[in-house]
């Protein structure tokens, strides 16, 4: 970038405003929290890049890192500044004396667009005592000013004390009358001098030079490619609102939207890949991942950052002196075992084993950050294999290495398997980093001409030997980046080597334990056989109940039968036996009879009606039991003993489809209640399924169950908890929990002395009943339950909430299995603060709403995050109103009525 090399001077606040034109708040710094939401409603963050941030009485203090990594945004829905008659951005400061700071603004030509455009002006000059700075927004000649999208402040030139506030458009310009004149200096961006002649002035601004770059997911949105730097950022769990940039003396970031939610049906956690830009000393960005022809070098970073720690950046740097780069290549190599020796061991990468750590958490098997950032079309995991399908060359995928000392421990280079069509080609870069605390530093290029790979559609094992990359430091290995894909690739697991001969990480499964499954007797039993559905009357069922689907495009009728082809594992088609409770214990001794064609890779769940058999009351239904389709299919036929449904069988409230893990589609032809099954049918023995449960048990009790969130607000809800003197649960995802850098294990380790019970939320967050196989839930919960124990000495637990709220049998029979305990407590809820769809809009006090809502309808057990400031902001209210019932506020199992459970 380039700045033009002026000095501008404080100007006062005259002139008279437009009579339409009133002067609006941005940021009045009202709220509880640095991060959050500022005055217009959107997203405003320093994303923990200051040394020290505090918010409090209106004013902002910060101190920023002396590595000139700091910075503060806020973020704007495409403001029309310009037709709103504003004419300046005025901010009261107060910082050291003679310091300065830049200011960026970031604005689109439509609002629609994907790319976002930047000029900055350096403020100088602060005398150390308040001071209003006004930035007169004709300054900035190449803005558009009716689609201004965000200011950032960053490149402070001391590291002590500012203080920010009140921050505004303005309708008056400053006036130039009083400007002194514009002298020229030999920095390379603009300058804006600050007057000392009072310890209150204003500062006017002119325009830097501008640079273009690609725009920032905002909510809702796909991310838009970039060739020049992209950055992912993640919190313990997946902060929804934060962005990460990376910066240094010769950088300034551009940090645009970031703010975003969830539209998850089932409502839980939500996710979100936002990025910054950093931009090196040329503004000019290369979609080549090197050029022969340009002695300049460009560079493609991503850097994910994480609470409690600094982030880190992988920096593809194209090197223009080919000599460089040694001459020798290397092809694809034979796999084999790796080599016997008692001080080295492959080291995993990445093994591939869930689609969820990799692209809900962001973290490879070492737990470190690994992305896309969004640029692939899609990337798919299964099987121990993952599949990029690139938008365009400038979709790319890293994975950091944990500043591997890859020299200490003799490994000699990285090896994986891959598999792609033939023609197509990539590029490898390795980084190091100077320090492991900091960014990535020093870069090695490769693409795969170089390398000497060629693919002819087969999967073979390929190997980068470091004496390939001889530019970077093998004592501090950071990260791998793979950019510029030509077409798809699927690699496989990824390794560090051992010696100099490449060897691959073969993946130890432990072989499926052959499942034998028993039977039991099947019994004629004595009521007659009742039709449920023939599927004649496409809104209706054979007793003039309702049936049908989440999503009706996912279901196609036809008279006499019903095609389902669900999109998700959250989809789920019914058919009400009645409009409120049905009696079914006569059927005890009957079967239930589904004739159906295509998969069975999915639930029968039997519902249960509440106690009051009234749908206005919460939980409606109170309850299910899921029984696996496949256990008890014969043929095109599956029969289903109406005693198998573990449920109170006075108060059926009817039956769904649901938990479809596949996009296989099922045919249903009939649904009935017959008193006996064929001779060749042979039914499987009842398998435990746990307790599904949505309400508490223990009358006049009501319990807060806080799925996990960003720990930059733990001690806010600790402290809002102990002074409400109320215990809690808190599920916990496992992986995040086994991250040093969220800190999450200390953060819990203290909540449990306070007494507040721990319960298990998955490993990496998945969508349980998703899961492809038995062995895929089952891990998901070893891994959780080892990562519980390990962190919290021995906790054992049979407490699992599942992330989405997403059920169904397999998962069920999974979580008795491994936990060991038939009575494991499967917790859902009736109290949705519904964070997910209202923390991060324009309405956040609508989660007050909900939560009143479902109180209303005696709701006893809530769902919340404490991921987004307005959630946590209005936690005390939550729990007020909840003590307003005069009912009893405890941990969960103590709802429950567990005996296991500390007393009262």
């Amino acid at each position: 970038m380039s700045f033009i090399n002026n000095l501008v001077s404080l100007l006062g606040l005259t002139g008279a405003a437009y009579a339409a034109c009133s002067n609006v708040l941005i940021d009045d710094f009202s709220r509880p929290t640095p991060s959050g939401l500022n005055s217009l409603g959107t997203w405003t963050s320093d994303d923990d890049s200051m040394s020290n941030i505090t918010l409090t009485g209106g004013i902002l203090s910060f101190t920023p890192k002396p590595d000139s990594s700091s910075y503060f945004y806020e973020t704007l829905a495409c403001y029309q500044a310009a037709t709103k008659g504003y004419k300046a951005l005025s901010l009261t400061v107060k910082g050291p004396k003679d310091a300065s700071f830049m200011v960026e603004i970031q604005s689109k030509q439509a609002c629609t667009d994907k790319e976002y455009k930047s000029q900055w002006v350096v403020i100088s000059g602060l005398t150390g005592s308040p001071q209003t700075v006004s930035i007169a927004l004709s300054s900035f000649t190449d803005a558009n000013l009716d689609g201004i999208t965000g200011f950032v402040w960053s490149t402070y030139s001391q590291f002590s004390g500012y203080e920010f506030s009140n921050l505004q458009f303005t309708c008056n310009e400053a006036s130039s009358s009083s400007a002194p004149s514009i002298s020229s200096t030999t920095s390379t961006r603009s300058s804006v001098s600050a007057s000392q002649s009072a310890p209150v002035s204003s500062t006017s601004a002119s325009a830097s030079t501008s640079s273009t770059s690609s725009t920032v997911r905002a909510a809702g949105t796909s991310p838009s490619a970039s060739s020049f730097s992209t950055t992912s950022a993640r919190s313990s769990n997946v902060s929804p609102t934060s962005t990460s940039r990376s910066s240094s003396a010769s950088s300034t970031g551009r940090v645009s939207n970031a703010q975003s939610g969830s539209t998850s049906r089932t409502s839980s956690t939500s996710s979100s890949t936002s990025r910054a830009r950093s931009s090196s000393s040329s503004s000019t960005s290369s979609t080549s991942p090197r050029s022969s022809s340009s002695s300049s070098s460009t560079s493609l970073s991503t850097s994910r950052s994480r609470t409690s720690s600094s982030s880190t950046t992988s920096s593809r740097t194209t090197l223009s002196n080919s000599s460089s780069r040694l001459s020798t290549v290397s092809g694809s190599v034979t796999a084999q075992s790796s080599p016997a020796s008692s001080s080295c061991s492959n080291l995993l990468i990445d093994d591939w084993e869930s689609q969820s750590r990799l692209t809900f958490l962001f973290y490879n098997a070492m737990l470190q950050p690994s992305s896309d950032d969004g640029t692939m079309n899609k990337t798919e995991v299964a099987s121990n294999r993952v599949k990029l399908t690139p938008n365009s060359k400038d979709s790319y995928f890293y994975s950091k290495t944990a500043c591997t000392n890859v020299q200490a421990k003799g490994y000699g280079g990285i090896s994986f398997r891959v598999k792609a069509s033939r023609g197509t080609t990539f590029g490898v870069q390795l980084a190091s980093a100077t320090t492991c605390s900091g960014d990535d530093t020093d870069f090695g290029f490769q693409t795969t001409s170089e390398l000497g790979w060629t693919f002819d559609g087969t999967e073979k094992l390929y190997s980068l030997p470091f004496s390939k990359f001889t530019t970077i430091d093998l004592s501090k290995v950071s990260s791998i980046l793979f950019t510029t894909l030509s077409g798809p690739v699927q690699f496989g697991p990824m390794a560090f080597y051992c010696g100099t001969t490449p060897s691959e990480y073969v993946v130890k499964t432990l072989p499926s334990t052959p499942v034998s499954v028993s039977t039991v007797a099947a019994p004629s039993g004595t009521a007659a056989a009742k039709l449920i559905d023939d599927f004649s009357v496409q809104n209706q069922n054979s007793l003039g109940q309702w049936h049908g689907g989440d999503n009706e495009a996912a279901v196609t009728w036809v008279k006499g039968k019903v095609t389902i082809k669900a999109p998700d594992a959250d989809f789920a088609y019914y058919s009400q036996f009645e409009n409120t409770c049905a009696d079914m214990t006569r059927y005890d001794g009957s079967y239930l009879h589904i004739a159906y064609s295509g998969s069975n890779k999915f639930t029968i769940a039997m519902q249960q009606h509440n106690s009051q058999c009234n749908e206005a009351i919460a939980p409606f239904p109170e309850t299910w039991d899921s029984l696996e389709a496949a256990r008890y299919a014969t043929g095109n036929n599956i029969y289903i003993p109406m005693s198998h449904f573990n449920i109170v069988r006075t108060r059926v409230v009817g039956l769904a489809f649901k938990g479809f893990y596949t996009n296989e589609a099922v045919t249903l032809t009939k649904i009935q209640i017959v008193s006996s099954v064929p001779n060749n049918v042979y039914i499987p023995s009842k398998m435990p399924s746990g307790n599904l449960v949505f309400a508490c048990k223990r009358p006049n009790s009501i319990a807060f169950a806080i799925d996990d969130g960003d720990p930059t607000y733990a001690q806010e809800v600790m402290e809002v908890i102990r002074s409400e003197n109320i215990k809690v649960t808190f599920f916990t995802v496992g992986a995040p929990l086994r991250d040093p850098s969220t800190n999450l294990s200390n953060i819990y380790q203290d909540m449990m002395t306070q007494g507040h019970q721990m319960a298990l939320h998955s490993y990496t967050h998945p969508r349980m009943e998703g899961l492809p196989n038995n062995d895929a839930i089952a891990w998901e919960y070893k891994q959780d339950i080892d990562a519980v124990s390990d962190m919290f000495n021995g906790l054992k637990t049979k407490y699992f909430r599942p992330p989405f709220g997403n059920e169904g049998a397999r998962m069920r029979q999974q979580l008795v299995s491994t936990t060991g305990n038939s009575d494991a407590y499967i917790v859902n809820w009736n109290i949705d603060v519904e964070d997910w769809l209202w923390a991060t809009s324009p309405t956040p006090e609508k989660q007050l709403e909900a939560f009143q809502r479902d109180l209303d309808k005696g709701g006893s057990l809530v769902v919340m995050h404490y991921l987004y400031p307005s959630t946590v902001k209005y936690l005390r209210q939550f729990i007020q109103m909840a003590k307003k019932t005069n009912k009893q506020l405890m941990r969960v199992d103590q709802c429950m009525g567990d005996p296991e459970a500390p007393p009262l």
